[in-house]
């Protein structure tokens, strides 16, 4: 394939970061990367992979939202603090992951910087206006540009060290179930690029690859802040597929050749399907919880197939494309 496939959206992209984005190229139409969601400290859904495949996923998933600077626990519930509790200090589980080599990627499930309660993630625990966000010397901008900041402190150790990190911002933003999203495309793209200047043009955090995540053409925030193209898909019980028709749907939304990868899936893609009708998915991410933990989605016979097929990248088969700077 070109080289243009994996130009990193950033000239400074540090050299790992840069080493995993032309991997995530150079499998595609070859192999798929497998990669597991976790988001707590025991790790149950890594534990069961391991016990019912004697494989490890090449990447693994962690979850940022008990990290949000502004979660209102004055005004939440028990299945909220549950999780934020649950999620307490689960970085140390990535760094962790980093010394072994593994490929990482984070979601952020972003507690709204203002107005929120409970699970402030949500747009119906929030009135936190995304048009406002969007625009410059607003509260909400202002409150906005404070948690990126803390979240780049966060993330500072990463780059420092250059650890690569999948960093897929406002997930499923198509939809209207995040505040992100609440509002439409408009406000979701000037969000993204505010985020992405302030990450890299005032933070200098050159080890993200930046992962758009939606399907739909409008919302795209433009080839020169994005390095690889997602989508989110949760589909029918133990059905297992290319999804081909997701995948040719998601090449629509740039001309450009960027990889794509299955950001979140419930049903474990079927990697013989895949490989056999020509799709290029280069990695694939089941989330945790009942998707894994379960038979609920997919058998484990089918997820025992799934990480011994030749058509699929695992930890131990997985090449070394950074090491843990010695600082």
């Amino acid at each position: 394939m070109s080289d243009k496939i994996y130009e990193p959206s950033n000239a400074n992209m540090q050299q790992g970061a840069r080493n995993v984005l032309k991997y995530l190229a150079e499998i595609t139409y070859e192999k798929m990367i497998t990669g597991q969601h976790t988001q707590t400290m025991e790790q149950e859904e890594l534990k069961l992979i391991e016990e019912k495949t004697g494989k490890r996923p090449a990447l693994l998933g962690f979850e940022l939202l008990s990290y949000s600077p502004n979660i209102n626990y004055l005004d939440t519930d028990d299945e909220c603090m549950d999780e934020i509790v649950h999620n307490n200090g689960t970085l140390k589980k990535a760094w962790e992951w980093a010394e072994e080599q593994g490929l990482i990627t984070f979601t952020w499930h972003w507690f709204s910087p203002l107005y929120g309660r409970s699970k402030a993630f949500y747009t119906e625990n929030t009135s936190f206006d995304p048009e406002k966000a969007a625009t410059e010397g607003t509260a909400e901008y202002n409150a906005m540009i404070s948690d990126l900041d803390v979240m780049a402190g966060i993330l500072r150790p990463f780059c420092e060290k250059e650890i690569p990190i999948l960093w897929r911002p406002f997930h499923e933003s198509d939809g209207t179930w995040f505040w992100w999203g609440a509002k439409g495309a408009e406000p979701v793209k000037k969000l993204y690029r505010i985020m992405y200047e302030r990450f890299v043009g005032v933070h200098h955090l050159n080890n993200l690859i930046w992962v758009w995540n939606s399907h739909i053409k409008e919302f795209y925030p433009g080839d020169d802040v994005v390095d690889v193209i997602s989508v989110d898909l949760y589909t029918d019980k133990h059905v297992h597929t290319a999804y081909s028709e997701q995948y040719n749907a998601l090449k629509e939304i740039t001309e450009m050749k960027k990889p794509m990868i299955l950001a979140e899936v419930g049903v474990l893609p079927d990697p013989e399907a895949v490989h056999g009708e020509h799709i290029g998915w280069a990695s694939f991410m089941t989330w945790s919880l009942d998707f894994c933990r379960t038979e609920e989605y997919n058998t484990f016979e089918f997820l025992k197939d799934v990480y011994n097929s030749p058509n699929v990248v695992t930890k131990d088969n997985l090449p070394k494309l950074y090491e843990v700077k010695k600082i």
